[in-house]
């Protein structure tokens, strides 16, 4: 079986939620309106989020976007053309 791609995007929501007193995946997923399998997939690196939901998160946390979500490889990959 094929494994799903990674994102190029990685983020700090594992920490974010343990900092906030081991919060759960179902709990942020209900404080921001998305489902835990969103929340699964982010933290997977599975999915890289919308400019809103990314808001959404980092509003919640209280942090900046790019304190929550950064690029993995520590610059934004070229498109290909």
């Amino acid at each position: 079986m094929k494994d799903p791609p990674v994102s190029p995007i990685d983020n700090q929501l594992r920490r974010l939620r343990f900092d906030r007193g081991e919060m759960t995946q179902d709990a942020l997923a209900r404080a921001v309106g998305i489902t835990r399998q969103t929340i699964v997939a982010l933290e997977g690196g599975r999915y890289a989020p919308s400019l809103e939901l990314a808001m959404r998160l980092a509003d919640f946390f209280g942090r900046r976007v790019d304190e929550v979500f950064y690029w993995r490889s520590g610059t934004p990959p070229i498109p290909k053309t």
